[in-house]
């Protein structure tokens, strides 16, 4: 591949609202699946980097969005990569049994938004964005598999739109390099 195609990866949260706690029964396989699943995206291709929470495995002791949230932040070399991990592998058995954990979600739970090749995305920066989308629907700033954009639409949206016009309060850190 040539350096441009890898110019800009794509970053993806989703949130999860918990039926019940972690170390309840009910949860279980669930919790079971976590090691396994997140070793299969760890060495698939096109997987850059996945948030966990400091001396653990995983993010879900981490809950920026709530207390019965959790939270699955990753960076991927390419929408495709990140398509192809989400249905085309053993995670597809956890989106079939996600009802089964998690409440339903009015709004919105997932976002994605291009960053440049090797910038981290902050937790914040992720919430801001899935904020984004909720308030304003699909944008090339924030947007989901049925409505995405390329990295290019990206930087256009951001060269089209003042700064202030992107940003209720403060730039998140990090955002200044997000696309």
């Amino acid at each position: 591949m040539t350096a441009s195609a890898h110019a800009a990866h794509l970053a993806q949260l989703n949130v999860a609202t918990l039926r019940h706690p972690l170390d309840d029964p009910r949860i279980a396989p669930f919790v079971e699946m976590l090691d396994p699943v997140n070793a299969a995206a760890d060495a698939a291709p096109g997987f850059v980097w996945r948030l966990v929470e400091d001396g653990a495995a995983d993010a879900t002791g981490l809950r920026p969005a709530g207390e019965d949230v959790i939270v699955n932040l990753t960076v991927w070399e390419s929408q495709e990569a990140l398509w192809d991990f989400t249905y085309r592998s053993g995670h597809l058995e956890v989106m079939r049994r996600r009802r089964e954990w998690f409440e339903r979600h009015v709004e919105a739970h997932l976002v994605l938004w291009w960053v440049p090749a090797g910038h981290l995305p902050t937790v914040g920066e992720a919430l801001e964005r899935l904020a984004d989308l909720r308030a304003n629907g699909p944008s090339p700033r924030a947007f989901t598999f049925a409505s995405s954009y390329t990295p290019a639409e990206a930087v256009e949206h951001l060269r089209a739109v003042p700064h202030d016009a992107r940003h209720a309060g403060p730039a998140p850190a990090g955002d200044v390099a997000a696309v």
